[in-house]
């Protein structure tokens, strides 16, 4: 099969481009031919407002780049992660009208929320949903904190809310989780188009040994990620090791807070390379995912499972359907740090138990994470819209 493999990555590296780059190679290594096309958004450094504006309503240039793409390499099929800002909705009509079945991955809930997480103010925020001008977002700044900027992504979803692009010029569309699907069918997205298929951990890091006396955190430090819940939780506890990994805007706050509060629990190691990550993980006792927006599809958790860590993770959105409570790790109440600390606490008093959740984290990863199941649902997601196209 040909793939046209589509992609816009972000200024800042994220968690799509890591999955775009893994189903590339999952592809190409079970014998697909795959064509990727990527922009980037960095173009945009430079480029006037009023361009940048159009852009992200109807690329012409990246239209026209498609057109001739799928004139050269005949795909079977296109399957896009992601298209804001450089590529545009428009490069779905290049497809179409080239009777190319279209595949959209959701990574986020750009499609439904301007500012892509259903979050703003730190609260879980669902008012642009269901309007066809997603006006609440511009008027709260929701994307970067900027209504000119926000006003482009709501623009955007307008134009192609009104062209009816969503729901005609899609084939398939891949949530990541029942939740994410069925917010984004409360959103207007077509039921009978939208699928689920998490992402996928490859290669394989096996699981560990979970001796080191440590439990840990790894994400973007940033206020959905439930950080300062994280550290409130640590000044109810004593004598239980925790290790950060990760960057971000909250940094800063985060070492000042560890310090003033003498947190000497509390070792903050920044960013690390995804191997350094891994050993962290075979060697931790528990991970934990306080995260306090819906999230898409948090790989810190197929990652942790891969490696046989349970994890006690915010009961809320997808995290409360990929952690079963009890069984591959613990739940606890989205910003409660009294609740965590309880979790936490029992976790570390019951070993036995731990390392049982841990070895069934193991299995729910085999059954559902590996990239051979993952390529076995891809294929048959392919082979669907293909289907849907000729009917």
């Amino acid at each position: 099969m040909c793939i046209l493999l589509i992609h816009n990555r972000y200024q800042q590296p994220g968690g799509e481009d890591a999955v775009f780059e893994a189903e590339k190679v999952l592809l190409e290594r079970m014998g697909h031919e795959v064509i990727p096309f990527v922009e980037g958004n960095a173009r945009l450094n430079g480029m006037p407002p009023l361009k940048g504006v159009r852009n992200a309503i109807w690329s012409r240039e990246a239209q026209g780049k498609i057109r001739r793409l799928i004139r050269e390499t005949k795909p079977d099929v296109a399957h896009f992660h992601n298209t804001f800002l450089m590529i545009s909705p428009a490069a779905y009509y290049a497809c179409k009208e080239a009777g190319v079945p279209v595949v959209q991955t959701l990574h986020n809930y750009r499609l439904i929320c301007p500012g892509a997480l259903l979050m703003r103010g730190g609260q879980i925020c669902e008012d642009c949903m269901n309007k066809i001008v997603p006006w609440p977002g511009v008027v709260h700044g929701c994307w970067r904190d900027s209504r000119a900027g926000t006003a482009v992504v709501a623009a955007m979803l307008s134009v192609h809310r009104l062209m009816k692009t969503w729901q005609e010029q899609v084939d398939i569309y891949i949530a990541l989780t029942k939740f994410a699907r069925q917010k984004f069918i409360e959103g207007g997205l077509p039921a009978e188009k939208v699928v689920v298929k998490p992402n996928f951990v490859v290669p394989d890091p096996g699981a560990g040994q979970h001796e080191g006396e440590y439990v840990l955190f790894v994400g973007r430090l940033s206020r959905e990620k439930g950080v300062q819940t994280l550290l409130r939780t640590w000044k109810r506890l004593r004598g239980i090791a925790l290790k950060i990994v990760g960057d971000g805007p909250l940094m800063e706050e985060i070492q000042t807070f560890v310090r003033k509060e003498e947190l000497k629990d509390v070792e903050i190691l920044g960013r690390r390379p995804r191997e350094d990550v891994l050993q962290l993980m075979q060697q931790a006792r528990v991970l934990l995912f306080p995260s306090e927006w819906y999230e898409g599809f948090p790989m810190t958790v197929a990652e942790a499972f891969a490696c046989g860590l349970p994890v006690i993770a915010s009961r809320l959105g997808a995290m409360a359907e990929i952690v079963e409570d009890g069984r591959t790790g613990l739940l606890f109440r989205p910003g409660d740090s009294e609740d965590l600390a309880a979790k936490i606490e029992w976790a570390w008093k019951h070993p036995k138990a731990l390392a049982q959740m841990g070895e069934e984290a193991r299995r729910e990863y085999e059954r559902k994470y590996t990239a051979e199941r993952n390529y076995s649902m891809l294929m048959d997601i392919y082979e669907r819209a293909r289907q849907y196209v000729l009917a």
